[in-house]
Order: structure tokens, then sequence, then C-alpha cells
């Protein structure tokens, strides 16, 4: 009987250590490649946009990205190429100046 315990012991042991392995690895990983899988393309007002993020290019990711998060708190990824995008980031940066001052 307390060789089954030992074994349920030890497998028990091993499955949190890999658990505990595995929720580790995301972390790290998603440090090392883009955040954006996917692109934003409807235009919407700036008025929406409550955080705004702009990562440069760089060993992690060889393009650009800005990230916004919405009053709604959803987060989206926009082309920094497309123009719309562009204004819209205009703004929202006027926008911020206009209220620290």
């Amino acid at each position: 009987m307390t060789s089954k315990l030992a074994v349920a012991l030890l497998a028990t042991i091993l499955l949190s250590a890999s658990l505990h392995e595995a929720t580790i690895l995301p972390r790290v990983e998603s440090e090392l490649r883009c955040l954006c899988v996917g692109m934003h393309y409807v235009p919407f007002h700036p008025n929406y946009i409550r955080e705004l993020r702009v990562i440069e290019s760089g060993p992690h990711c060889d393009h650009s990205e800005i990230i916004v998060k919405l009053y709604n708190e959803t987060s989206l990824c926009l082309n920094p190429e497309e123009q719309w995008v562009q204004d819209t980031v205009q703004v929202f940066l006027e926008r911020a100046e206009k209220k620290e001052t």
C-alpha cells in the first residue's frame, strides 16, 4: 500500500512541476515575438482610444506596432502604414498634449 501511495505522490509532484514550467514559458516567449497577430482595418474616431502604445521594430519584431486600448477595454492592433491610422494617432497625441498643459 505504501508503494502505491509513494508512486501517486511522485506522479503528483512531477505533474505539478511540469504544469508550473508550462505557465512560465509562454510569458518569456511572448516577450520575444511580435505582439500583434492580426490588424484592425476599419477606421474609427480617436475619441474611442483610452491608451496608445507604439512599439518600435527590433530583435523581437521586424516591424513597428501600434496597439490601442479603447474605453470598452478592447485592445486593437493598427497598421502604422495606413493613412487613417497615422491621422488617428496624430489627433490622439494632440489631444493628450492639450490635457497635459
